[in-house]
């Protein structure tokens, strides 16, 4: 098995996946060439989409094109306009040679969903590498509930998210909890790969439980700089989960 991130557009990744069969599927195409570049010779059974955003699907159309018989996997959402196989929290799917269950991740989006199978997570625009994405739509208890679901998955999942965000929110970590040695070691990690001009993904569940401050708002540390930022003590994790959240969205570090 093989797994590629393709970047498109300005920071996406399209996510590739193939077997030793020539059989492949790709995750939240924000734009078909890079698919098309890369899936040359192979048979691109399946396209997964997590949420309705243009950059994550706008190439469905043309992937369809090349490869008719490919199915389509999406959540329940009218935005998303291909011909879909509209899936739920916790069904299991088959595409082509895998299996992954689908687990509902609202915040971002009202329907975004992930896809966790074979020690993989496609998360889409949910869980960022050190960092989450931004709430359009969910409220901040969603966010922080989907976030927690994924952080409970097995240590090894590979997390394989939709945009190189890792070295900005490597910045926004650090003024948050500099003492972690954890976040200093994978900080300096992930610039040597960016200087290189490879991708920090895809990252893991154990390095993001160490590191992410958006997985660990009730770690001491985290918590009294979130409060120092607030102004008083946070009444739960929700609230701490929020003013992290607000902070971020302000950050320019």
């Amino acid at each position: 098995m093989q797994l590629r991130p393709l970047p498109a557009l300005q920071d996406n990744y399209v996510w590739l996946l193939a077997d030793d069969a020539g059989r492949a599927l790709a995750v939240d195409p924000g734009e078909a060439a890079p698919v098309l570049a890369a899936a040359e010779g192979l048979d691109l059974v399946a396209v997964l989409l997590t949420h309705h955003h243009p950059d994550h699907i706008a190439g469905t159309a043309d992937l369809l094109r090349r490869w008719p018989g490919a199915v389509v996997f999406a959540p329940e959402d009218g935005r998303i306009p291909e011909p879909c196989c509209r899936v739920a929290d916790r069904e299991r799917i088959e595409a082509g040679p895998w299996a992954f269950e689908v687990i509902a991740v609202p915040g971002h989006t009202r329907s975004h969903v992930a896809y966790h199978g074979h020690d993989l997570l496609f998360c889409g625009d949910t869980l960022f590498s050190l960092g989450c994405g931004r709430l359009f739509e969910g409220t901040p208890a969603q966010m922080h509930a989907s976030l927690s679901r994924l952080a409970a998955l097995p240590a090894d999942t590979r997390v394989c998210c939709g945009h190189e965000y890792t070295e900005a929110n490597a910045r926004f970590a650090l003024a948050v909890e500099p003492g972690n040695r954890d976040l200093l070691r994978h900080a300096e990690h992930v610039r040597d790969l960016r200087a290189q001009g490879r991708p920090s993904l895809p990252s893991s569940i154990a390095v993001e439980r160490a590191c992410n401050p958006f997985l660990r708002v009730d770690e001491a540390g985290i918590r009294a700089s979130i409060e120092r930022q607030l102004g008083h003590a946070a009444h739960d994790s929700i609230e701490a989960f929020a003013a992290l959240r607000a902070w971020k969205d302000e950050f320019r570090g």
